[in-house]
């Protein structure tokens, strides 16, 4: 099968959405299909060899968050050219009521094209503002996918419609069997609880955690704080406690081997995110290292927690709640080997293994619905035209 995947994002920056479409381009790669994706980024960027520049991206805020967003005439114009070229049996565009690469790509295609929403935003006002304008071209999504229940939700409330859930995926045994590294491994005395997201960005929560530091070194003494991600360490540590500051550890911006082998190496990892996520696949990530996981309770992370079956919960943006759950767990081995093990499982169902057979079901069910009566099915089941 051909297949065509549009994110919106700029490659140039790391981010769960395109992890999400770089992690499905390479399995569906290695299953034998042929894809290509289109995204944003600079003409010099090194990007893998599936990957198209769709041009140069600006930052946006956006959710919370700073987006890097490409718009207008002359990306249009390579859009139209990527699908033109392509010959795609099916396009996959991902958020494709954001003002970027595939909302365009939306506008151009003719054919089957599915879409997956990743955004949980009830009060979405880009979404109420132009749900209506975009009507039309949603008209064209022959199916529509949403990566949570949170996800689905918004998309229903602001656009119409419904999508089927399929989650986002992980390599599972790429994070199993990470080895942890002796330098970031606990003791007794001195145990370890790691952060890893972009520091600055207020939304994951490192100021919750930070917070709450200091009641977790009443009870802990010897507690170190990993924190991983990219920002600015002395403006983040900038007014804290001298103990908070001296129990912190900064390692910035880390290897995706050194991701794993920080998850494998803690004794908590914890995921303090204050809202705007709709799934959480770095809870996946840490569970499939053998990391026992402590996340506030946002909706999307209590359900990919089983309900608080395979992972700990606190109140969201309670630093007090947060540090009496440290302390708890910290006090309590046998709790955290049983989340270990029980998370350990629980990852295996959204394994890419599983999620990419889940999101062929969907191209297939698309190009049957799309292909007029008089097109082959073998067209219509992604062969040859």
């Amino acid at each position: 099968m051909r297949i065509g995947i549009v994110s919106p994002y700029s490659f140039d920056v790391p981010g769960g959405v395109n992890l999400h479409v770089k992690d499905l381009a390479e399995h569906l790669i290695d299953l034998g299909h042929e894809v290509s994706v289109l995204a944003p980024a600079d003409d010099d960027t090194p990007l893998p060899p599936y990957v198209v520049a769709a041009g140069k991206a600006v930052p946006v805020p956006y959710n919370g968050s700073v987006s890097r967003l490409t718009f207008g005439p002359v990306t249009a114009a390579r859009v139209s050219r990527w699908i033109e070229r392509g010959q795609f049996d099916v396009v996959h565009v991902h958020e494709p009521i954001t003002t970027s690469v595939s909302m365009l790509a939306l506008f151009a295609v003719e054919g089957p094209v599915v879409a997956t929403f990743h955004t949980s935003n009830m009060r979405s006002r880009l979404m109420i503002s132009l749900g209506s304008f975009l009507q039309p071209s949603l008209e064209k999504l022959t199916a529509r996918i949403a990566v949570s229940e949170d996800a689905r939700r918004t998309v229903t409330t602001h656009l119409g419609g419904d999508a089927v859930i399929i989650p986002n995926g992980v390599f599972v045994d790429r994070f199993a069997g990470a080895q942890p590294r002796p330098e970031w491994q606990g003791t007794a005395d001195r145990p370890t609880i790691c952060f890893l997201g972009r520091m600055q960005e207020a939304r994951k929560g490192l100021p919750v955690l930070l917070r709450a530091v200091p009641a977790m070194l009443k009870a802990k003494p010897g507690l170190r704080v990993l924190i991983a991600g990219p920002g600015d360490e002395r403006q983040v540590l900038s007014g804290q406690p001298p103990e908070v500051v001296a129990a912190c550890e900064m390692l910035g911006a880390i290897s995706d081997e050194d991701k794993a082998r920080l998850f494998a190496s803690a004794d908590i990892y914890i995921a303090p995110n204050t809202g705007g996520e709709s799934f959480g696949i770095i809870l996946i990530e840490a569970m499939s290292a053998g990391a026992p996981v402590l996340a506030s309770d946002l909706g999307a992370f209590v359900r990919v927690l089983d309900g608080g079956h395979v992972g700990q919960t606190f109140r969201n943006e309670d630093p007090a709640d947060l540090a009496t759950e440290v302390v708890r767990l910290l006090d309590d081995p046998e709790r955290r080997t049983t989340l270990a093990r029980l998370g350990g499982q629980r990852a295996h169902t959204f394994d890419w293994s599983v999620v990419t057979q889940d999101i062929l079901m969907v191209y297939e069910t698309a190009i049957e619905a799309w292909a007029p009566p008089h097109i082959s099915s073998r067209w219509r089941r992604g062969g040859t035209r």
